[in-house]
């Protein structure tokens, strides 16, 4: 029997990177997470030891904090595919360079009505996400996958959602429901259909965000609900129908449960105004939405 070294891959992960842009008297806040991991000839340290081709993580991460520095305010997408790119292009033994970001968001603080210019208040309650992948092509050409979306983005509406109609055996006890609070906590993550750096790096990123992430708020609110899997689909949809360089979405959506209590044992009646906040189990209702009118591109996506 021979013992061979399969996939491997390295990096340093959860670079926590504040960057402040001062223009005149106003601040500007950039909170990131930032995680590399770099694939390509590294079989030599994990066979013999032998660390001449490791970049160590601890180079990486200083990596990252130069380039926060050397570019400012980027959107994450480009901040990933810059970092990326270095990667390959300084060492040749590099063949893949992978950048996973979050975006924490800050909002400014109140004061008399007006924005502060240099004070915060965390939003905690969505963080925006990105995912670069770099290749090397054989002819030593770059082919980049990128990624971009959202997490924890908490949704809740009180009325316009029902669920009637499922499958029944001997262990259903689920009632119908034709009017039901529907709450979920949404992660959303996109593919932009180009593998072109260069076309990548035209795209607007933080308008696409902030179209995609307008488009799937605007759904669940006016959609009227016959179960999650549909509001998931209409979702998903809308955001590619509005956005052309968009090739697919993947939609996670637990169903955050909201339950009637039953209040007759206290001589009340309940009439859709007192629930309970069920915190587990959930329902987990996940789909990939995609175009089919997209060119192939004769490349295969990295997995999700």
């Amino acid at each position: 029997m021979k013992i061979v070294l399969g996939e491997n891959r390295y990096g340093k992960a959860e670079n926590r990177v504040v960057r402040v842009t001062r223009i005149n008297e106003t601040h500007n806040l950039l909170d990131l997470n930032v995680s590399v991991q770099l694939s390509g000839d590294f079989s030599d340290t994990h066979l013999t030891g032998s660390n001449k081709k490791v970049i160590p993580t601890d180079t990486q991460k200083n990596t990252v904090f130069a380039f926060a520095q050397k570019y400012p305010a980027m959107e994450p997408e480009v901040f990933g595919l810059t970092l990326a790119k270095h990667f390959l292009d300084s060492q040749a033994h590099v063949q893949r360079a992978e950048v996973r970001l979050e975006q924490f968001f800050w909002d400014r603080i109140m004061v008399d009505g007006k924005p502060h210019p240099r004070a915060f208040a965390k939003n905690s309650s969505m963080k925006r996400v990105a995912r670069v992948v770099v290749d090397r092509a054989p002819n030593n050409s770059k082919i980049a996958f990128l990624s971009s979306g959202l997490e924890d983005l908490v949704l809740l509406k009180t009325s316009d959602s029902e669920f009637t109609d499922f499958i029944r055996d001997q262990y259903t006890t689920l009632p119908d429901a034709t009017d039901r609070i529907m709450a979920t906590q949404v992660s959303a993550k996109w593919r932009h259909g180009s593998h072109e750096i260069d076309e990548l790096e035209k795209i607007d990123f933080g308008k696409s965000f902030s179209q995609a992430s307008s488009k799937m708020l605007s759904v669940f609110a006016e959609h009227y609900s016959l179960s999650l899997q549909q509001t998931l689909f209409e979702m998903g949809s809308a955001v590619i129908k509005e956005q052309p360089t968009i090739a697919a979405i993947k939609l996670s959506l637990p169903n955050k449960h909201h339950f009637l209590v039953d209040l007759s044992p206290f001589g009340q009646e309940n009439n859709g105004e007192v629930f309970i906040a069920a915190d587990r189990p959930y329902g987990l209702i996940e789909a990939v939405i995609e175009r089919d009118d997209a060119p192939s591109s004769g490349y295969t996506w990295p997995t999700w």
